[in-house]
């Protein structure tokens, strides 16, 4: 269901269950939790300095895996509380930057997945949302937050109460992920990405995320942001990576950060 690669610094998680579009039940999401911490170990060792995650076939996470649920003795409040939102916090908390190609199906726990992604990629005819509606059941995954937080709470009660799904191209529109691109092409731009942010500074790009985290979930006004940012340049002032960037720039030369 699960499957990690590394090559040139980029580790690539892929959901690999396409006969049944990547929908994922607890075993999957464990599988997905262990493959982050060994990600993250591969950060620590060096071997690994950005992340893609994306899904094999049609889609890239349709949701939860529904097939094996009973309604009346399933304990969503367990799944969720106790499976899913510990490893979204995690994939949040990755030590690197990551990165996710989204295409097809992005559903439910699937966009719960994107939402915990640093940078998303989508294609333009992905189809991105949750058909909760229909089932009886409120979005979850942090899908009230995303919606409310970049539409606004006219939009968001009205894709919520309809089940209405948003297009790739209409998501970016809206604000929700970074870039929409033809289908074709989104798995190359999404490594290329990944592949430049690996040979980039890891230190400064880190402390780049988590600024931004803290402006996002802390509310941090302008001169808090600007303060935080002081402190950031202190601590990468005396970093490797700002004198080989430094010593790049006089010498008119690529930096090789992290060699």
């Amino acid at each position: 269901m699960i499957r990690l690669a590394v090559a040139d610094g980029v580790a690539e998680i892929v959901l690999d269950a396409p006969y049944r579009l990547n929908a994922v039940d607890e075993s999957a999401l464990a599988d997905l939790s262990a493959a982050y911490d060994v990600a993250a170990a591969g950060v620590r060792d060096g071997t690994v300095r950005a992340l893609v995650l994306r899904g094999e076939g049609r889609a890239f996470c349709a949701g939860r895996d529904l097939g094996s649920i009973e309604p009346g003795t399933d304990d969503a409040h367990r799944f969720l509380d106790a499976t899913l939102t510990p490893l979204l916090r995690k994939m949040a908390e990755f030590p690197a930057p990551t990165f996710a190609a989204a295409h097809g199906a992005c559903l439910g726990v699937g966009l719960g997945l994107l939402i915990a992604t640093d940078v998303v990629y989508v294609a333009e005819n992905a189809k991105i949302g949750s058909p909760f509606a229909n089932l009886g059941l409120a979005l979850d995954s942090g899908g009230h937050w995303l919606f409310t937080e970049r539409l606004g709470p006219h939009r968001a009660l009205d894709l919520m109460y309809t089940g209405d799904l948003l297009t790739g191209a209409e998501a970016v529109a809206g604000g929700l992920f970074s870039r929409a691109v033809p289908a074709a092409d989104l798995l190359e731009l999404t490594r290329t990405k990944a592949a430049r942010a690996a040979r980039g500074p890891l230190q400064a790009l880190v402390a780049s995320k988590q600024l931004v985290g803290r402006i996002r979930d802390e509310r941090l006004g302008l001169w808090q942001a600007i303060s935080g940012e002081n402190d950031v340049q202190g601590v990468l002032g005396a970093s490797d990576d700002y004198r080989e960037g430094l010593e790049a720039f006089r010498e008119k030369r690529a930096p090789r950060f992290g060699a």
